[in-house]
């Protein structure tokens, strides 16, 4: 337990390192830590320090960003984050029960998507740069704004990040798992 919460901690602090690196912008751990939350801890106040963590970080990256680039925060797009990772929390849940590294796989793929999705329609809703009809939905799902990096890339740092870090937590609980002379806590589906 100590061992994750302290990988809870780096998550949160590599979050804010990483938008000072444009080759790891969103290549961030928090989607996957939170949904792996859900799956390893049965201790639901566990799962806030996800929670804050995001919110926390958030507070700073709104901050970076309106100075940088002039962008303002809104609540409406903070509280769409946040509602992406809290609904990781019922997809962990799922997986908890159905546990599998199959199922873990699966379900680190679909926060990444859930979130790539849901972002980046709510920035084309609010942001008066994209054209509101489908040729501009899917600008903004792909090219964005010119002045920023492209939204794909986003994405694929968002799904590498989502699965090496969901992989990396996996391993961490497994190795203690076993250190402990405990069972897998993720059985193969012919074991399950």
């Amino acid at each position: 337990m100590p061992l994750a919460l302290a990988l809870l901690v780096l998550a949160a602090g590599w979050r804010v390192a990483a938008v000072h690196t444009p080759a790891l912008v969103n290549f961030a751990p928090l989607m996957a830590l939170t949904f792996c939350g859900a799956v390893y801890f049965n201790q639901r106040r566990l799962w806030l320090v996800p929670l804050v963590a995001l919110v926390g970080t958030d507070l700073y990256l709104d901050h970076y960003y309106a100075a940088t680039f002039g962008e303002t925060w809104t609540w409406q797009s903070a509280l769409v984050r946040t509602a992406c990772f809290a609904l990781a929390l019922p997809l962990g849940q799922w997986v908890a029960r159905h546990k599998s590294w199959v199922t873990l796989l699966g379900g680190a793929l679909a926060g990444s998507v859930l979130f790539y999705l849901a972002t980046n329609t709510d920035a084309w809703v609010r942001d008066p740069f994209y054209l509101k009809n489908l040729a501009g939905w899917w600008q903004a799902l792909t090219l964005g704004r010119p002045e920023f990096p492209p939204t794909l890339l986003f994405f694929r740092n968002t799904l590498l990040s989502d699965l090496f870090f969901t992989g990396l937590f996996a391993a961490t609980m497994e190795f203690a798992a076993r250190r402990a002379g405990k069972p897998s806590l993720l059985p193969s589906r012919a074991e399950a």
